[in-house]
């Protein structure tokens, strides 16, 4: 590292401006890295984009951390069962214990409860599933008996059941979970209850007091859960049972109301915001460089031919354009992008070609042509070394532009569906109406993020404004 460069880069740092856009920018990096290297490349399609994944998730929930304001919410809890707790061999039969242990103690009942099964593979008769729930009071209840689907005529084992799609089942309003609840009460209080009184709200009566029947007075304390495969051959399998406690609050950030988890969508946003930032500014300043450059030095046909073909792009109205592209396309990311470079380079070009004709008069550049020296040289040696600084702070300015570019293309449905992006969050936030609801974990944070990715860039090209203009390191 030269001098000149060390020099540059204390007054880069000297300024609080760069170094709160270097933190900032070092934190988005390790963010987008993480990202990169957890989340699956298919993201979009198979998880944000999948009802069927987001099926065991509250909708429109806010964050679990707003319960301490007094929120009086329930925490939505998903248990999944992968290896059993116990196993035991009953005549030809093996009995096999999944369970789990949870506290209880909010005022009022769950949204919903759920159980899911996933990839079972059975070898000869079907396979049976039950699901018990061991109350504080210690009054066991069977909550829910289910039988594998036997084999269809003419298929051959291993039989395959629930393998693409999982089985589920809602345990709130299924009739046989009422059944069993009645049954439960009449042999425990000897009192008459019908299966029309509790069904759809079975949840209730778990959780609840049954002294009184009236199902309002819920029973806090601890809850075991307890599911029982039992198989007819030890080389039969479940991949995973998944149990469901329906909250009316989830996560850091909530979920909207598909059901999706925003942090991990807004997560996504990070590596996708500075591909589309990074990726876009440098094509437009490469573009609008080399052109610029080519333009000012060569002048002539040369010269005005890019000219008018940067002024002719300059005054074409993007969004139009946008519109009728997409609609022949499809609304793609990539497509986005290359609109953005497109329309984006011109401006550049102008002000670089200008700069360019002032320099040609200049003692370094006479004394190149006076040597001998190429055009493709010269320009290259002599005339972009001057123009770097300016340059690499345009780069800088041009990324929170298409960052902000695209969040408004997505804020207005032209962004790509199948990629989720702030700006595309943002709008659904907008289309279902969450502002006005009072969705506010779905409409803040995408907003902030957005803002403050401007800002990181911004706080950077403010700090390179001394390097870029030496007359202001003395100010």
């Amino acid at each position: 590292m030269n001098d000149n460069s060390r020099e540059n880069l204390q007054v880069f740092f000297s300024s609080g401006s760069g170094k709160m856009g270097s933190v900032l920018l070092i934190i988005f990096i390790l963010i987008s890295v993480f990202v990169v290297f957890t989340y699956p490349l298919d993201f979009g399609t198979t998880v944000w984009s999948n009802p069927v994944y987001w099926s065991d998730y509250p909708k429109s929930a806010p964050p679990t951390w707003t319960n301490i304001f007094g929120d009086d919410n329930v925490d939505h809890q998903i248990i999944d069962f992968i290896t059993p707790v116990d196993t035991v061999s009953i005549s030809n039969r093996e009995v096999r214990t999944y369970t789990h242990r949870f506290n209880y103690d909010s005022n009022i009942s769950p949204t919903f409860l759920s159980l899911s099964l996933y990839d079972v593979v059975y070898h000869d008769r079907p396979p049976t599933i039950t699901l018990s729930i061991l109350r504080p009071d210690n009054g066991e209840i069977l909550i829910y008996r289910e039988i594998i689907s036997p084999p269809r005529p003419g298929e051959e084992g291993p039989y395959v059941r629930y393998s693409d799609s999982p089985f589920r089942i809602n345990l709130s309003g299924d009739k046989s979970v009422s059944s069993n609840l009645v049954e439960y009460i009449r042999d425990n209080s000897n009192e008459q209850i019908s299966i029309n009184e509790i069904i759809g709200s079975n949840e209730k009566v778990i959780f609840s007091n049954l002294d009184s029947l009236q199902f309002e007075e819920i029973l806090p304390g601890e809850y075991e859960l307890i599911v029982k495969f039992t198989v007819n051959n030890e080389n039969d399998s479940i991949s995973k049972i998944r149990f469901v406690l329906g909250g009316s609050s989830y996560g850091l950030l909530g979920t909207d109301s598909l059901g999706r988890n925003l942090s991990v969508g807004l997560l996504f946003g990070f590596p996708i915001a500075l591909l589309i930032g990074v990726t876009t500014s440098t094509i437009t300043t490469f573009i609008g460089t080399t052109l610029g450059i080519i333009s000012g030095y060569t002048g002539g046909r040369t010269d005005t031919i890019i000219q008018r073909f940067a002024d002719t792009l300059s005054n074409v109205p993007l969004l139009p354009v946008l519109l009728f592209l997409i609609f022949i396309f499809g609304p793609q990311l990539w497509l986005v992008m290359t609109i953005l470079v497109l329309f984006g380079w011109p401006g550049l070009t102008i002000i670089i070609r200008s700069m360019v004709l002032q320099m040609n008069s200049s003692q370094s550049i006479e004394a190149a042509k006076s040597l001998g020296a190429s055009k493709w040289r010269i320009m290259y040696r002599h005339i972009f070394p001057q123009l770097a600084p300016f340059i690499f702070a345009q780069l800088v300015f041009f990324t929170p532009a298409a960052i902000l570019a695209e969040a408004s293309l997505s804020f207005l449905g032209l962004g790509d569906p199948s990629i989720p992006t702030w700006g595309q969050i943002l709008e659904n936030g907008f289309r279902t109406g969450g502002v006005y609801i009072g969705y506010w974990w779905w409409i803040l944070p995408p907003g902030l993020l957005i803002v403050i990715t401007a800002m990181i860039f911004v706080f950077i090209a403010l700090a390179l404004e001394p390097v870029v203009n030496p007359k202001l390191k003395k100010m």
